[in-house]
């Protein structure tokens, strides 16, 4: 439709709908000079001025003209003073109105602008249209207090009836959507239950007035008791249409004094029955609107505790509570649960900021809903991880679903000031019939699956079912790091000694001794050997927190056993690989070396070769801060990664333990000799120790001792025991020979 057209009907409409309400309101009118008792004009007027701005105020007078010339006869003197006192009075409680601009929705607060602008328009009407009557002689001075009185409230009356109902129906603010909310509102046979109580309070109103009571205005207590239950218990607009059609009807009564009801006689009762009037219909609005306030607040809670703030997505407990709810029914079709995970997130929060980062999640949650079948469900579950439930899937679907997805990640691209922001994703997908799955396993197997998407260079999809024990491991290794971040929160880890064992003729009676690991099970109280549990701490990026433990655990001990500590020459200890490159782990080192009675130089600090030769820079600067401390280092299972010695020279290091591997196979090959004597004498060269590590009998021994190595662990000498025990033995020491 045309918009010129469009506006043309909203004002012959207007007029039409003005005209019915001046109609209605001189059925009260038996003189050219009485004032009529109730004007719903008015809230009709204000009502338009607010909904549609003042510019459409013009259709007042046009109504009040057709109105003057046709069934609303007044003389031609005091036309100008009742145009003027609509046209003003409806211009002036506007401006107030709108000079703020209208909030999204009708609240209690912009009720009582209403009011407040309806009592200034009611009050200049009022002051224009009395002072007309008096100097067109419509009425003699005496009768200015009654005139203004009935003017002012029938106005009032007609604004507060009249404007709420016509706002929430079609005049309410455009953006305004949350009053033709339902939920959580009381069912339909309610309200059709509300309906028929209404009806009959109607009835039995008008038949108690016809039965000639006094009190018959005690009646609309009747209707105002469904009016409160409509508040209490419905959306707003109906509590606004209850009491538009009871004040019609109780203005109609009461002013044509039908069904024993009485016009009121003089100014005082004119005032108390609009004043009564006026409360019977604003009360129970502001509670409606009150309620309706209480329950958008509770719902935009209950929204924001299950949306993600970021993208407007569903957050991890809404989507478990959907999926879980889902698992309920066994009828319900093939179903496939998606774990995405952005590849190389971190790239962009580190170069482009992380106002970049978080514009590139809401573009691909965009990019990830577009097209999106109405019955699936996805997430984000926080930083670059989304979820996604595709029903009536099967596993041939599920991928190709999942690969459409990784395709069109891969050629979405963001702008972001003057970049170009682009992102692929790893997504793992595990297919499942509702009668044999459980939400938190489903959920571990699709990450598990989503992260061998990852290791396998990302930008893919991999299906738990094909990936068969490879994700069987990884929900295992998952399992195992929240058991180890328990047992770090509850101190379970132990510490067992081993010793290191001199091989040159003059032993000192001191102890040297590799602290080892161990995790008191929680299930069964058994201890855990570090195999079990340090690949997924690793995997998981516990090491350094396994560390920390481990350090703090030892100084502890050793501070609160000082006898023992006298004992002690060197305590060995092993790092992982994650605390070369962790600043905090230095700084907690040097901390807690600071406060402790245990010399820093009897602490010997052991990092694999592997980790070392990985970053040599780093590992040097490591190694210098630490020896800065005081601490010695070995560098741990040494020949096993090396190609050269060259490196030898940038790793001040005091101890190269042999690997295993070589010790092992020293009484059987001569490769382990050559490789075990090279090192010694390397080391011997450098001015370094060398410690060989699983010496398991007296051949080995015997050899290791011939090719000049200085110290020897193993199971042949000593076996690991805890701590405690290990100082109340005699130390491990070997016959000269």
């Amino acid at each position: 439709m045309p918009a010129s057209l469009r506006l043309s009907l909203r004002f012959v409409a207007l007029v039409g709908l003005y005209l019915v309400a001046i109609s209605f309101a001189t059925r009260f009118v038996n003189t050219p000079g009485a004032v009529t008792l109730f004007w719903p004009a008015a809230g009709l007027g204000l009502a338009a001025v607010v909904r549609y701005g003042l510019r459409w105020v013009w259709f007042i007078p046009a109504a009040l003209l057709l109105a003057y010339f046709s069934f609303h006869r007044v003389p031609a003197s005091f036309m100008p003073y009742s145009l003027a006192s609509n046209l003003l009075g409806t211009v002036a409680g506007g401006w107030l109105i709108l000079r703020i601009p209208l909030p999204d929705h009708m609240d209690t607060r912009f009720a009582f602008r209403m009011l407040r602008g309806g009592l200034l328009m009611s009050a200049i009407s009022a002051l224009i249209g009395v002072t007309g009557m008096v100097i067109t002689g419509l009425i003699p001075k005496a009768s200015v207090l009654d005139a203004t009185i009935k003017w002012f409230m029938g106005d009032l009356l007609g604004i507060v009836s009249v404007a709420p109902a016509l706002l929430l129906l079609n005049f309410r603010h455009p953006a305004d959507g949350s009053l033709r909310e339902t939920r959580g509102y009381g069912p339909e046979p309610e309200k059709l239950a509300w309906n028929i109580v209404l009806a009959i309070s109607y009835l039995l109103m008008a038949w108690g007035g016809a039965q000639g009571s006094s009190y018959a205005l005690g009646l609309s207590s009747l209707p105002l008791a469904a009016i409160v239950w409509s508040a209490l218990r419905f959306e707003p607009i109906h509590t606004a249409i209850a009491v538009l059609l009871t004040e019609l009807l109780i203005g109609a009564l009461a002013g044509l004094g039908l069904a024993g009801f009485q016009p009121p006689n003089g100014p005082l009762d004119s005032a108390i029955l609009l004043s009564y009037l006026c409360l019977h219909a604003s009360l129970p609005i502001i509670l409606a609107l009150t309620v309706h306030e209480r329950r958008n607040a509770t719902r935009t809670l209950l929204r924001q505790a299950r949306t993600d703030l970021l993208t407007g997505l569903p957050n991890r407990s809404a989507f478990e509570a959907r999926v879980r709810s889902l698992l309920k029914d066994p009828t319900e079709p093939p179903l496939a649960l998606a774990y995405l995970d952005l590849d190389n997130f971190a790239l962009v929060n580190d170069t482009s900021s992380h106002v970049a980062g978080d514009a590139l999640i809401v573009g691909v949650a965009g990019v990830l809903g577009a097209g999106l079948p109405e019955d699936d469900l996805l997430a984000h579950l926080g930083a670059d991880e989304f979820a996604l439930l595709l029903r009536n899937c099967s596993p041939t679907m599920a991928r190709e679903r999942a690969q459409a997805l990784v395709r069109a990640i891969e050629t979405y691209r963001c702008g972001w000031r003057g970049q170009v922001l682009t992102a692929t994703v790893s997504i793992g997908v595990v297919p499942f019939r509702t009668d044999d799955a459980d939400f938190p396993e489903l959920l571990s197997q699709a990450d598990a699956a989503c992260l061998s998407a990852k290791e396998l260079g990302g930008n893919r999809v991999c299906m738990a079912g094909a990936l068969g024990g490879e994700v069987l491991d990884r929900t295992t290794a998952m399992r195992w790091a929240v058991r180890i971040r328990e047992a770090l929160e509850q101190h379970r880890f132990e510490l067992y000694a081993q010793s290191i064992v001199p091989l040159g003729k003059s032993q000192d009676q001191q102890r040297h001794f590799e602290l080892l690991l161990r995790l008191r099970d929680e299930r069964n109280g058994g201890i855990l050997m570090p195999d079990q549990f340090m690949p997924a701490a690793e995997r998981f990026r516990l090491g350094v927190r396994i560390d920390r433990e481990v350090v703090d655990m030892a100084l502890s001990w050793l501070e609160e056993n000082p006898q023992a500590a006298q004992q002690v020459a060197t305590c060995s200890i092993n790092l992982s690989a994650d605390a070369l490159a962790d600043e905090d782990f230095i700084r907690f080192v040097a901390e807690r070396l600071r406060n402790s009675s245990f010399p820093a130089s009897r602490l010997c600090l052991e990092i694999t070769e592997t980790s070392a030769v990985r970053d040599l820079a780093r590992a040097q600067r490591f190694i210098n801060d630490m020896r800065a401390l005081g601490c010695r280092f070995a560098l741990d299972d040494f020949g096993t990664g090396f190609c050269s010695f060259n490196y030898l020279r940038a790793l001040d290091v005091d101890y190269f333990k042999i690997d295993g591997s070589f010790v092992r196979d020293l009484d059987s090959s001569p490769l382990s000799i050559a490789v075990i004597r090279s090192i010694t004498d390397i080391a011997h060269v450098l001015d370094k120790q060398t410690v060989a590590e699983h010496t398991e009998n007296v051949a080995i021994l015997a050899a290791l001792r011939e090719l000049g190595v200085d110290f020897a662990q193993g199971y042949g000498l000593h076996r690991p025991e805890p701590l405690a025990q290990y100082f109340a033995s005699s130390p491990v020491m070997l016959t000269a020979g």
